[in-house]
């Protein structure tokens, strides 16, 4: 019940925030719209009119993921550093619950609230295109599951930089670059970047959007990596997280900012 109660009031607050602050919300949107417009423009006016269609397929399923991960993964950095300055950090720390059981619970509201923008934006770049995928929901859950647990890995990787080092603006900014890099590298330009976090989920994706691969053909191995990678990069984002908890708490960093 506790960690139902948890889950819950992070979704609330989730909610809220977008709601309240939606002018940034709506900003947010626009922005991530209007990055995809410029790469649509590009293929249109600059790519081979042979390869438009696949190449602009492509480019709906890597941006939408983008921007998944940024809002998993990034997110998370920016409201530690708000606590921190907000000097609420310390409060969190004294909840009965800990801090990590709160952040968890806040990577996987943030995730929950932001699905149907989700949707929406993937939807909304379909209508634009014209570009209709497939959006086979039984292979696209498991896969889109076992994505998120390595993309909240690497979101309790940022989160305990963030309780140490408190100013990680200029890395955030870097992160937007290198989880771009992540959600539109190709794994056949080599395949030792499936074992990276995002790559092996977002190719699978691909391959169910684009080329209408069902859950059964996905091949066993590549299945194996995306598991591998989720509870793998999840373990150590875990491990990392708490080890940085224990430092700020012994150097007394949780309560100044």
């Amino acid at each position: 019940m506790k960690w139902l109660n948890l889950l819950k009031g992070n979704i609330r607050k989730e909610y809220i925030e977008l709601k309240r602050y939606l002018p940034n919300t709506i900003a947010m949107l626009l922005t991530f719209y209007i990055i995809f417009l410029g790469m649509f423009a590009g293929i249109q006016i600059v790519g081979d009119p042979n390869t438009a269609d696949a190449n602009i397929q492509y480019v709906i399923v890597n941006y939408v993921f983008w921007f998944l991960a940024i809002i998993v993964v990034q997110d998370i950095g920016w409201q530690l550093q708000i606590e921190a300055t907000q000097g609420t950090l310390e409060q969190l720390s004294m909840s009965p619950m800990g801090i990590w059981k709160i952040m968890l619970m806040r990577l996987i509201s943030t995730v929950l609230v932001n699905f149907l923008i989700i949707i929406a934006l993937l939807y909304l770049s379909m209508l634009t295109t014209g570009q209709w995928l497939n959006v086979d929901v039984v292979a696209l859950a498991p896969i889109f599951i076992l994505t998120i647990m390595s993309m909240i890995g690497l979101g309790f990787i940022i989160a305990g930089m963030s309780i140490v080092l408190k100013q990680v603006q200029a890395f955030l900014q870097i992160l937007q670059f290198i989880l771009a890099g992540l959600t539109f590298v190709p794994v056949s330009v080599a395949p030792v970047l499936a074992f990276l976090p995002i790559v092996k989920g977002v190719d699978l994706v691909r391959s169910v959007m684009i080329d209408g691969t069902s859950l059964l053909g996905i091949g066993f191995g590549d299945f194996m990596i995306l598991v591998f990678n989720a509870i793998f990069y999840f373990v150590i984002g875990f491990i990392f997280f708490l080890y940085c908890e224990r430092v700020a708490m012994k150097k007394g960093l949780l309560a100044h900012y």
